[in-house]
């Protein structure tokens, strides 16, 4: 379901997304990473924030799990973007940084703490990790897509499960898209 709508919708969502200003959400993530760190892209979308991240000095790999954005995500970034699912990645303690910008949550809320758990394992120590969802709780189908929607105490459950991670820090934005009302829970992860 989510997979055909991003088949199908991947140049609009491109152009939705490819522009807007993340700076705000960048920086308390790239104020915990050394110069030149490895960050992992996890599900880039229109790989706006590789780009960025790229342009910044940093290392970056990314992958997203529709052939179409990676193709639009590797043309705009100028980075190779692996195309994968999660549930694929099997990196261990690879990663300085991990990024999950407005991915996490098209993941089934039972599939969340085994993605989770992969995402943990993939992070090295003392590594950071971003992520975010639409703020909420329960899942819910709109226009095609699935979204596990969290709030803080969602999100502090499953943080529980993962070993030698802690929670950092949660914020709320509003959606920073023109049009779109949307709230967001957003929090940085550090891995012990």
């Amino acid at each position: 379901m989510t997979m055909n709508f991003y088949q199908h919708n991947a140049a609009q969502f491109f152009a939705d997304t490819v522009a807007v200003d993340m700076a705000s959400l960048y920086a308390p993530f790239i104020a915990m990473l050394a110069p030149g760190a490895l960050v992992l892209d996890a599900g880039c979308g229109s790989g706006r924030d590789t780009k960025a991240f790229k342009e910044m000095g940093f290392h970056v790999e990314a992958f997203d799990a529709s052939a179409e954005m990676v193709t639009l995500a590797a043309e705009h970034a100028g980075v190779p973007v692996q195309q994968m699912s999660f549930s694929e990645l099997n990196a261990t303690r690879r990663y300085d940084g991990i990024w999950c910008c407005a991915s996490l949550l098209h993941v089934p809320a039972e599939e969340l703490p085994g993605v989770m758990q992969r995402l943990a394992a993939a992070l090295k120590s003392g590594g950071v990790w971003y992520v975010s969802f639409k703020y909420g709780d329960g899942e819910r189908v709109k226009e095609g897509r699935h979204f596990t929607d969290l709030n803080e105490l969602a999100l502090g459950e499953l943080v529980k499960m993962l070993p030698g991670i802690r929670l950092h820090s949660t914020w709320r934005t509003e959606d920073r898209r023109p049009g779109r009302d949307d709230r967001w829970l957003n929090a940085l992860l550090c891995k012990a």
